[in-house]
């Protein structure tokens, strides 16, 4: 029986043999593009593998980690910044049948303790820094027996990756796993509730390149400029070579735009994935500039709302048919549905400007997706009554072979999240929507952040989007203060950056006006203004709206402007 036969029936699958048959398909395209530092004339320098040579990098490295005891099943914490290591050590773990543990490090250390002693990691491997900081918590690594430093290894003990990597090079026979075996546990970041380990598997790693590979067109010649450093990971199974963007992954919105600008340009990158804060921040001054990319074959941008504006002000650098693409998901499921910017800016985007929410798309080939009844508690099993007529909002479920089936041992957030359904699981995202007429999805925000008025149900993004229109707002948020089941309604307004917060008497009286001329935000009579509001720190794009809650509710003065009208709010139709 050969090789293929037998993956097929056993059912096996490793992700890291993407990489395997792009080190033979096409061996001397760069896989890995690094910028290592200055030249005398300060032009960025860069260092580089191929495929070729990323794939026996990870053969040598995963030589060494299974003799230092890192192996199949061995949940391995990787606290590596984005660079050709960071590349070479995932792979070397898939191919050993590891389990990579990786934690955002922008949210914040307690938080991330807690989630790496929640996974109970057998080893660990980072750069210097990273243990430095378990030498100052160690209670948190407890479980650990294996360590492996990347770079100068200091007063701590344990391994350095210098010396258990082998030399010369052997192939190393990746771990025959399953396609339902664990491949990697990712931490959320917590931005919209608890931080929990998401369980991948190689199938579901598998069924995500393939969705990506097809939705987007990705062709052999591609160069991509991943600024989300998770998503990079996917970029040598695709075949496409990466270029590390010179900047602080969990800075986005504060990225220095002329190095964007500058790698896109100097590499001919075709393909960049940008969260909406880099995108704006990169496109405001590429439009102030004059700007053109015309290498770009599209821009993908996710992880929050991406505002139409935004979407058309770097459109306006791209060329002829090249689009910004705005993917819908999750640390759980992701990509599950899709729009690009020609529908948005011909076509959603008067719609969203009057409050029927930001239209996310029509879910990919082979994604399932309802619109269930809002329900806060556990749903154990799937019914279709449960669905609600096109129109009516409620909360978005998905299904498919890319959707995660669980949580890292954590039952209360399976019973929370998971629906199910027979021998399948639907995961309910949390978010909240409706569908029209041409199957497109709209999304209207999370579902812990509506406001339960005594006058109906408010959604954050509907509502949000009429006062955004003013144009001395750079962005409002929703949120809800008093009794759970009868709150006040409160548009916290942040305004532009220009902006000497002058006349707010005045502006006030315009954002009230603007609120009296729609339905869903007429019983709306508070406004206050923030000067900065809190964002996550992946993406700095998606606002914590119960921190402004609290803000809210300590600074809360008002007076009834509007006389309060009676209405549903659960139904937005075309």
């Amino acid at each position: 029986m050969n090789t293929t036969d037998e993956i097929k029936k056993n059912n096996l699958l490793n992700v890291s043999s993407h990489l395997k048959s792009m080190a033979v398909d096409q061996p001397y395209k760069r896989a890995v593009v690094y910028p290592a530092g200055m030249d005398k004339d300060r032009r960025i320098a860069y260092a580089h593998l191929t495929f070729l040579q990323l794939d026996q990098e990870s053969d040598c490295l995963a030589h060494g980690l299974a003799k230092a005891g890192i192996r199949r099943g061995t949940r391995t914490i990787l606290m590596v910044k984005p660079s050709l290591e960071f590349f070479a050590l995932t792979f070397a773990l898939f191919k050993t049948g590891a389990i990579p543990v990786v934690v955002d490090p922008g949210m914040g250390i307690r938080r991330m303790l807690q989630c790496l002693k929640e996974s109970r990691p057998k080893a660990f491997i980072g750069i210097p820094p990273a243990h430095v900081l378990r030498t100052l918590f160690p209670k948190f690594f407890n479980t650990v027996k294996t360590w492996v430093t990347v770079g100068r290894r200091w007063f701590w003990g344990g391994h350095t990756l210098k010396q258990i990597r082998p030399l010369p090079w052997k192939p190393y026979d990746m771990a025959k796993t399953t396609r339902d075996e664990t491949a990697a546990i990712l931490f959320t970041t917590g931005s919209t509730g608890p931080a929990k380990g998401v369980v991948y598997t190689h199938g579901i790693f598998d069924a995500q390149i393939r969705h990506i590979k097809s939705h987007f067109g990705i062709g052999r010649d591609e160069i991509d400029l991943p600024t989300f450093p998770l998503f990079a990971l996917f970029d040598p199974a695709l075949g496409m070579t990466a270029i590390i963007p010179d900047m602080d992954p969990t800075r986005p919105a504060f990225v220095d735009h002329e190095k964007i600008i500058g790698a896109i340009l100097s590499q001919g990158v075709t393909n960049m994935f940008a969260s909406p804060a880099l995108l704006n921040r990169v496109g405001r001054y590429g439009k102030a500039k004059g700007l053109r990319l015309p290498s770009l074959k599209r821009v993908v941008s996710a992880g929050a709302p991406v505002l139409p504006d935004n979407i058309e002000q770097f459109a306006g650098m791209l060329s002829d048919g090249a689009e910004v693409h705005t993917p819908y998901g999750a640390t759980e499921a992701v990509p599950v549905i899709s729009i690009a910017s020609n529908e948005i800016l011909s076509e959603t985007q008067k719609l969203s400007e009057q409050g029927y929410g930001t239209c996310i798309g029509r879910p990919l080939d082979g994604i399932e997706m309802c619109i269930i009844k809002i329900m806060d508690g556990p749903i154990i099993d799937w019914s279709d009554h449960l669905i609600v007529p096109d129109g009516n909002i409620g909360e978005i479920t998905v299904k498919g072979d890319l959707v995660t089936r669980q949580y890292f041992e954590n039952p209360r957030a399976d019973a929370i999240a998971k629906i199910n359904d027979r021998n399948d699981v639907w995961h309910r995202m949390g978010d909240l929507g409706w569908k029209d007429n041409k199957g497109r999805i709209w999304f209207c925000g999370r579902k812990n952040q509506r406001v339960t008025t005594e006058y109906g149900p408010l959604f954050t993004i509907p509502c949000e989007a009429i006062f955004n229109r003013h144009p001395r707002v750079f962005r409002s948020a929703l949120v809800g203060i008093g009794s759970p089941t009868r709150q006040k309604p409160v548009i916290c307004v942040e305004l532009e950056q220009a902006d000497k917060g002058k006349k707010k008497r005045r502006l006030k009286e315009e954002l009230l006006q603007l609120a009296s001329r729609h339905e869903h935000t007429k019983n709306i009579d508070t406004i206050l203004f923030h000067k900065a509001f809190p964002v996550d720190i992946r993406h700095n794009s998606k606002i914590f709206r119960e921190k402004l809650a609290v803000w809210a509710g300590k600074k809360f003065k008002y007076k009834v402007k509007v006389q309060p009208q009676r209405h549903e709010g659960t139904k937005k139709g075309i």
